[in-house]
C-alpha cells in the first residue's frame, strides 16, 4: 500500500489555520478551490475579443453605484476584469482611472483594456502606476466612486502553487491586512463626501475582509457608513458578502460597500 504523502510545513499551517475558521466545511471548500472555476464571457464589441471573468468578480463590481459622468478610480486594477465592468457601465462618459503599481501587471492591464474595450470607451480611461496607499497625499475628495480590489492572500492561487504554499504562515494574512487597511483609508480620503467605496478581496481570511472594515470603523469613526450591497448572491458577513465556490461555481470573493459621510457643514 502506498504511503500517504505528508504535507509540507506551510501546507499544514495553512490547513490548520483555515480549518479553525471554516471547521467542518473546510474539506469541501478546499476541494472546491482546487477545481477549475466557472466564468462569464464578456464581449463589449464585435471588433474586440472576449474576456473571461469569474462571475463573483462581476457580481462585486456591479454593486458599486455608478452613474454616467462620474469620476471613478480603480485603485489596484490589474489584471483588469473589474476595470472592464466599470468602463462598460460608464460607456465612455465621465472618467475612469485604472491604477496599478507593478510595472509587469500594469502592462497586462493596458493590454486587457486595449483588447477588450471599444475604442470610444477607452478615450475616457487612463492607466496610472502610483502607490495607492499614498494616493491620499496628493488628491483628496476627488472621486465619486472608488473600487479597491486589494492585494490579498488569494488562497485559490496558493493551493495551485506548492512552492508558495510551502512558504505560507499566519503572518502572511496578518501583514496583508495591514497593507489593505492603509489602501482602504487612502481610498476613503480620495473619495468625495457622499461618494462610494467598494472594498473587495479574493481572500478567505476574515482578517483581510471584515477585519479591515472593523478597523476602519474604529479608527475612522464617523467618516463613513457601511451600506447594504444590494446583491442577492453570496453569504452575508458582518460588513458585506462573501461568495465561496463550495456553494456554487464562483469565487471566492468578499465585498463591502461603504459610503463617505457628508459633513454637516457641507449638507444642503
Amino acid at each position: 500500500m502506498a504511503r500517504k504523502k505528508s504535507k509540507s510545513p506551510g501546507d499544514k499551517l495553512f490547513d490548520d489555520y483555515y480549518r479553525e475558521i471554516y471547521r467542518e466545511r473546510w474539506d469541501t471548500l478546499r476541494e472546491a478551490l482546487l477545481l477549475q472555476g466557472g466564468h462569464m464571457d464578456l464581449n463589449f464589441s464585435p471588433e474586440k475579443s472576449t474576456y473571461y471573468l469569474d462571475r463573483a468578480s462581476w457580481t462585486a463590481a456591479m454593486t458599486l453605484p455608478l452613474e454616467p459622468g462620474m469620476k471613478v478610480l480603480d485603485m489596484c486594477a490589474a489584471p483588469g476584469g473589474k476595470s472592464l465592468i466599470l468602463a462598460s457601465r460608464l460607456e465612455g462618459t465621465g472618467s475612469l482611472t485604472c491604477n496599478e503599481l507593478s510595472p509587469g501587471r500594469r502592462k497586462r492591464l493596458k493590454t486587457v483594456l486595449q483588447d477588450h474595450l471599444p475604442d470610444q470607451w477607452r478615450e475616457s480611461v487612463k492607466v496610472t502606476g502610483f502607490d495607492a496607499g499614498k494616493w491620499c497625499l496628493y488628491e483628496k475628495d476627488i472621486y465619486d466612486a472608488v473600487l479597491l480590489d486589494a492585494p490579498c492572500s488569494s488562497e485559490r492561487h496558493l493551493l495551485h502553487s506548492p512552492s508558495l504554499l510551502n512558504q505560507w504562515s499566519p503572518g502572511r494574512t496578518k501583514n496583508l491586512a495591514v497593507r489593505q487597511y492603509s489602501l482602504a483609508v487612502s481610498a476613503l480620503d480620495v473619495l468625495k463626501p457622499g461618494g462610494w467605496l467598494l472594498y473587495s478581496t479574493c481572500s478567505l481570511s476574515p482578517l483581510e475582509n471584515d477585519g479591515v472594515i472593523a478597523k476602519m470603523l474604529k479608527k475612522r469613526k464617523g467618516l463613513f457608513e457601511v451600506r447594504d450591497t444590494g446583491s442577492q448572491e453570496g453569504e452575508p458577513t458582518e460588513y458585506g458578502k462573501i461568495i465561496l465556490p463550495d456553494r456554487g461555481d464562483w469565487g471566492p470573493i468578499y465585498f463591502s460597500l461603504l459610503k463617505k459621510i457628508i459633513p454637516e457643514d457641507r449638507q444642503t
